[in-house]
């Protein structure tokens, strides 16, 4: 217990001065050195990363169907399957259609030989050139029936119009079917895409999205895998002010590229301010609202004076803040600068000990 009361006594100064004593800071009456944690100024990043959740989608998913009416009695589509464009998924039984074409060709040749013995009667002014015309017309409405026909006979079957996925069979086989019913739903998998909700204030700082590039991870691949910007919702979402962008993968082959799926999508953003991103527990704020840090003077060395540097800050998103003024690699102290004076000897903090009576 009396472990503990210390222990949790040490934590309450810690946090409530900020700044705290290191090993060998004070010895035998000898005055405390405050200790300070440090951090270095990086490099300006040229670049900005963010990861986002993204659904795995097809280019298009379509629901076939039937341009006429029938009896269905062919249904060559498994759940799941991938299929070539082209290939026979459904069937309506042809019998009827069939008897149908032959019918319009026995129209049409019945139309022709009227429309000849009209001709060859007008020509002989046995019968008027009005019959003739009249013939004519039936004639050509006979070559319509029979091209309609000849449609409908070709409708009967529901071919893939593109390499798909079969996504879900939606009629059951050995029914009638009226037009247009849906019979089953097609994926396009000619080319995969992945969707996501980019932040308005992220596409903001690329000004345009086609500056931004984007990649994700998949399983078996050791590298990211780029992915192309194809398109964006040009309306924000309800929630969130977010617009829904679409990319597309390239011609690889995965079994994890099925619609429905996760990945994870990383957006890296060209970052167009100068300046060296700071936390805010680093920056200090004058009596004039002037902004300023508090820089560790030798770089190396256990023991240096701080001194107060006056910086410019900018902040687009108000919860991180961007720095000019400073050199990349210069030491700041990280936090409670505000307890510090300028020209003060401090200690570079190494961690805490904690003795036991």
């Amino acid at each position: 217990m009396r472990y503990s009361a210390r222990f949790n006594a040490l934590l309450g100064a810690l946090f409530s001065t900020i700044l705290v004593t290191s090993p060998g800071a004070a010895e035998d009456g000898r005055n405390v050195v405050p200790s300070v944690r440090l951090i270095k100024a990086d490099e300006p990043r040229t670049r900005q990363t963010r990861q986002f959740f993204g659904r795995i989608e097809a280019r298009e998913t379509v629901e076939l169907s039937f341009e006429v009416s029938g009896h269905m009695n062919v249904v060559n589509a498994t759940e799941g399957a991938r299929v070539p464009k082209g290939a026979v998924l459904a069937a309506l039984d042809p019998v009827p259609f069939e008897r149908a074409v032959r019918r319009a060709e026995l129209s049409l040749d019945q139309a022709e030989r009227d429309l000849q013995r009209a001709r060859t009667l007008a020509q002989s002014n046995v019968a008027s050139q009005v019959r003739a015309q009249d013939a004519e017309t039936a004639r050509d409405l006979a070559k319509v029936a029979l091209r309609e026909a000849r449609d409908a006979l070709s409708d009967t079957q529901i071919v893939a119009p593109f390499d798909g996925l079969v996504a879900q069979r939606l009629t059951p086989n050995f029914t009638n079917v009226p037009q247009g019913q849906p019979i089953l739903r097609l994926h396009d998998m000619s080319e995969v895409q992945v969707s996501f909700e980019l932040p308005e204030r992220l596409l903001a700082r690329a000004v345009a999205i086609e500056g931004i590039t984007f990649e994700t991870r998949l399983p078996g691949f050791e590298d990211p895998v780029p992915l192309r910007y194809v398109e964006f919702h040009a309306e924000t979402g309800r929630i969130g002010q977010s617009y829904t962008v679409s990319l597309a993968f390239p011609k690889i082959e995965s079994p994890f590229l099925v619609p429905g799926g996760t990945v994870t999508v990383t957006a890296s953003v060209p970052v167009t301010r100068d300046g060296i991103e700071l936390p805010v527990s680093a920056l200090l704020s004058g009596a004039d609202r002037s902004a300023s840090v508090m820089v560790f003077d030798t770089t190396g060395n256990d023991r240096a004076k701080v001194r107060r540097h006056p910086v410019e800050v900018q902040s687009e998103t108000g919860t991180s803040f961007v720095v000019t003024g400073i050199d990349p690699g210069t030491e700041i102290v990280a936090v409670g600068g505000h307890l510090l004076t300028d020209g003060q000897t401090v200690r570079r903090y190494i961690g805490l000990t904690v003795e036991e009576d």
